[in-house]
């Protein structure tokens, strides 16, 4: 079982940017999915992106499509979630995740979290 520990979240107007990281520990094995979500509270868990170790094949939320930017490093140790022109209902606690999803932006697929990092855009 791997450990996930995010970070990178802050406030910022609407229009900025930021940049999430996870970093990544004691995953070996298969190539796997790696996720963001995010979640506000009394709301479900939302899949903002995804990427595929084996191929770096990504996924976005139409959303966030155009918008955001999910990376990850070729050793797979760091996963990056750049945002750009982020606007107020982007607000939430992001999460990392890692797993073997069929679906890849349904959080009910993935088995690894970490513990969230608050992410604030004022208007």
């Amino acid at each position: 079982q791997g450990r996930l520990q995010e970070s990178g979240g802050g406030s910022v107007q609407a229009g900025g940017s930021l940049r999430l990281s996870c970093a990544a520990s004691g995953y070996t094995g298969s190539p796997y999915h790696m996720a963001w979500f995010r979640q506000i509270a009394g709301k479900e868990r939302e899949g903002v992106a995804a990427i595929y170790g084996a191929d770096s094949s990504t996924f976005y939320a139409a959303s966030v499509q155009g918008r955001f930017f999910i990376s990850q490093d070729n050793s797979m140790r760091t996963l990056n979630l750049q945002m750009n022109r982020l606007k107020p209902e982007d607000t939430g606690i992001y999460y990392c995740a890692a797993g073997h999803p069929n679906l890849v932006l349904d959080y009910r697929q993935y088995t690894n979290w970490g513990q969230g990092t608050l992410v604030t855009v004022s208007s």
